[in-house]
């Protein structure tokens, strides 16, 4: 008679759950593509409209050289697109899949820094559009005119125009991420006021990446609303480290007076 095998239960839950989690991991992902499919289908419906947006700072026509650039640029506005469109679905997804572990006022925290983060990038992409870009241009595209005949060309172009506007949406997003990371117990405010040197330098670098001109001016458009916010994202920890009954990371004396 074969020997019975006992199987321990909770190992076999546990395989389970892990099963389970990777069929949902696809799911989601798969779900997560979709939109993105989605997007960039109505960004190549829409691609004409889109890159004549795009082009309105310059005010021209740009150049193209390669006989597959007008295709492939295309492409790239259309693809950027539909993941700017379908980032909330993204994120819904991702955030989705790791809530079960969180704790019911921890999913209502996420849930509402979903919309606040795409509003910000959104707030950060037309600041970029409207403030940054229009004397950006205009100071790479009059540098020596007597000398330079200026025309831009699209693989340049583009990548520029789509990078700067990310760049800055991301950027304007740093309240809710050190909101969301105070409130997951990564940091306290303390440590963001304590260590606001080294802001000073990270913001400093961070603005010299993004800006897309080497000029002082430029440069200072982009820095002054990263302090600001950086002074948002310091009230923002204050706020979500209310009540906390467990230290931050960070920040280990920070620890509950009963725990003291």
């Amino acid at each position: 008679m074969a020997e019975q095998v006992n199987v321990n239960p909770a190992e076999q839950e546990e395989g389970m759950t892990l099963l389970d989690h990777m069929r949902e991991l696809r799911e989601r992902l798969f779900k997560a593509v979709v939109a993105i499919v989605i997007g960039a289908t109505l960004g190549l419906i829409f691609s004409n409209q889109i890159l004549h947006l795009l082009i309105a700072p310059y005010g021209n026509k740009i150049v193209t050289i390669a006989p597959t650039e007008t295709l492939t640029n295309t492409f790239v506005v259309s693809l950027t697109f539909g993941a700017a469109v379908a980032m909330p679905v993204v994120i819904y997804q991702i955030l989705a899949f790791v809530m079960p572990g969180l704790l019911p006022n921890e999913k209502k925290w996420v849930l509402i820094g979903v919309p606040t983060a795409t509003l910000l990038f959104v707030i950060g992409a037309i600041f970029a559009w409207f403030i940054m870009l229009p004397p950006a241009l205009g100071f790479l595209t009059t540098i020596n005119t007597d000398v330079f005949e200026v025309q831009l060309r699209a693989d340049d172009y583009i990548p520029f125009v789509t990078g700067v506007l990310f760049w800055i949406g991301v950027a304007f997003e740093m309240p809710v991420v050190i909101f969301v990371l105070a409130k997951f117990n990564v940091l306290t405010a303390r440590v963001l006021a304590k260590q606001w040197r080294y802001a000073v330098v990270f913001i400093a670098v961070l603005a010299a990446l993004i800006t897309p001109t080497p000029d002082p001016v430029n440069m200072s458009i982009v820095m002054a609303p990263l302090f600001v916010l950086y002074g948002i994202s310091i009230v923002m920890a204050a706020v979500a480290r209310r009540g906390a009954t467990t230290p931050a990371i960070l920040d280990p004396d920070e620890a509950p007076k009963e725990m003291k």
